[in-house]
Formats: C-alpha cells, structure tokens, sequence
C-alpha cells in the first residue's frame, strides 16, 4: 500500500485496550481531598482535555483537568475512582496537557478489588484501621510528571495487574493539576450468571471484548465500535484514512461491489467464546464516509442486522476479524450469541467461508 503520512512515534503496546475508567462506560470519582480549582471528575472525561485562556471561576483559573489548592498543610492531595468496567490492568495514560506551570510533579496508583463496593466516608470511629506495610511501600513507589507540554503531557506506565480490580486511588505528591487519567485494559465479568441459552454480545466492552490489532486508526480507533449504546458522533466510531491505492476511476462488479485493491481491517478477541447468531453493524453518521462493503453491502448512516439463518456460524469463536472495502467508518459492532460450554479447539471441521 502506498505510504500515506509518517510513522508515529512508538506507543505502548496497551494503549490497544480499553479505557476502563472512562466517564462514558460509567466511571465515576467518589472522592477526592480537594477539588478547588477544578473537579476531580473531569479526569474521567472522553474527550480530550481543551484549555479556554479567557475561562475563570470565583475560585481561579478554570481548568479542563483536576486542580487542588497550593498545599500549605501536611500531607498529599488523592482521588478515588470507580472503575466503569472492573477488569486487568495494563497500563496507565496520566495525562497533565495544559498544566505547565502547576502540573502535580510525582503521581502514584493504587489498586483494589472492593466486593461490595464501598460507600466511602472519612468521618466516624475508624479505630483499628490502618494501611498494611505492603501498601505502605505501594503508595511510596511515585513517578515522576512531565508538564502538560504537547510534546510532554502524555505520561505512560505499564503495569502487570494480575487481579481483577474496581477501585483506584490516584495520588498526587503533593498537589498540582492533572487533564485525565486514562486506565487501558481489559474488562472480566462474571459468566455464572449467564445461561447456556441466554442471548449476549460476546464482543461488549463490558463483556470482556478487546481490539488486539488493526491496520489503521487514522480517524477514530477500532475499539469504540464495542463501547456502550450507539454512538455519540463520528469520533465516537473506527474510521481509517483514505487509501491511496484506490484506483483513479472506480469500477463495481456484478454485484454492485467496488472493484479496489486493497481493504482495512480490525481484529478482536471476544469475552468469551461462543456461538454467534447474528451480527449487528451499526454506519450511524457515517453518512459520506461509510465502507463499501465488509462481509455484506453497507449502506450510509444504518442500522445493519444479520441474523443466524444468513450467517451459518456453527462453531464456537474466541477471535473475529472485520474487514471493510475500501475505507471509511463503522460506528458499532455487536456480536450477539450464546456461551460455548468449552473454549473452541483446533480441530479439521471445515470453516464457513467468510469475510469476518
């Protein structure tokens, strides 16, 4: 394929997964020390922070990120947050974008799987409670901050969580601002409850569902066709560049299919493996920049469903591939089937022909 723009810079490997605290699949801050400037909350926010010159509160210089006051007591300021999605840690994105002369100069995270989740509150007797030694050397392990410069504001740590985890506690040493936190993995959830013949997406975000690899993000990234409900906009969708391979004049087969060369695509391991009985391709705004065609002929700006008679997908799938010819958006994809009683193996059956 023809080069179309440079190479980025090299990322970490997780930032492929999910953002399990995002605000947008139901992340929340249920408390922080102080919030003075600017709100806790705003960490959790989808879109990326912006900074207004002219923007001021009663309080101070507004901020698209969480500010505390100049600590003048001892002690740090922290946060914590409730996973929207409970699952494995990857990796951590602290983002201080715009926080370049008060940015929070050390960060650390801690982690906790919490059953029943608490209703925190630092008033009453809280005698006999203390951190254990463990936790203790945890919380001393700070990073250090860059600030929120472009080329700076983006602050990566990879982590091995080998635990499910629904509650951080993000810590700034000792104040400062930070834009967002983005935490990348991969959610688990409890399949006990699921019945042999109940109906699920295999795919959600909340399922387990994860984006392993694609071959190009250009406008949006693959793993928000799994995200929650339909989408918001076109951002809100995977939607890749336009190839430069596509032929000068266009020409379509006999069945009204765009004879071009090449194609994208996006490749996804389910949350559990199961036996897909339709599939849900939803174009919503993508209305002069949808595919041409994937495994089946889209149509802009439309809700495409496929049911288990057109499909003939018997055997159990752990793994799906879409392709899409020859560019464009999809704003959600829905894998609706039912558990396998055991993962898929192996085997010499047959595959059915598809482009998924």
């Amino acid at each position: 394929m023809a080069e179309r723009r440079a190479k980025a810079a090299a990322e970490p490997h997780f930032l492929q997964f999910n953002d399990l605290a995002c605000e947008a699949v139901g992340g929340k801050v249920i408390f922080a020390t102080d919030e003075w400037f600017a709100p806790a909350a705003n960490l959790l926010k989808r879109e990326q922070p912006v900074f207004i010159a002219s923007a001021f509160t009663e309080f101070g210089k507004w901020m698209d990120g969480w500010e505390t006051r100049r600590k003048r007591t001892p002690g740090h300021d922290w946060c914590i947050v409730a996973l929207g999605v409970p699952g494995l840690i990857h990796g951590f994105d602290v983002d201080t974008s715009f926080f370049t002369g008060n940015h929070s100069p050390h960060v650390s995270i801690q982690a906790a799987c919490l059953d029943p989740p608490p209703t925190f509150s630092l008033e009453g007797d809280r005698t006999g409670m203390a951190a254990s030694d463990a936790q203790l050397t945890a919380v001393a392990k700070e990073a250090e901050l860059q600030p929120g410069f472009s080329h700076c504001c983006n602050n990566y740590y990879s982590v091995r969580v080998t635990q499910r985890v629904t509650h951080l506690r993000l810590n700034m040493h000792p104040d400062g601002g930070i834009s967002r936190l983005r935490v990348y993995g991969v959610g688990q959830r409890d399949w006990s409850d699921i019945s042999p013949n109940q109906d699920v997406d295999l795919l959600a975000l909340t399922n387990g569902g994860v984006c392993l690899g694609y071959s190009d993000a250009h406008f949006g990234h693959p793993r928000n066709m799994i995200g929650l409900g339909r989408g918001v906009n076109m951002a809100d969708g995977w939607e890749t560049a336009r190839r430069l391979d596509r032929p000068k004049h266009l020409e379509e087969d006999e069945h009204g299919v765009l004879l071009v060369p090449g194609w994208e695509w996006a490749v996804f391991r389910l949350g559990h493996p199961g036996v897909i009985r339709s599939v849900e391709l939803d174009t919503d705004h993508f209305k002069g920049n949808f595919p041409d065609s994937c495994s089946v002929e889209l149509r802009a700006d439309h809700h495409h469903v496929f049911d288990e008679a057109s499909l003939c997908l018997r055997p159990p799938a752990s793994h799906v591939r879409l392709i899409i010819r020859p560019d464009g958006g999809i704003s959600r994809l829905r894998l609706i089937g039912r558990l396998a009683p055991t993962s898929p193996s192996s085997t010499n059956q047959e595959r059915p022909a598809s482009k998924l």
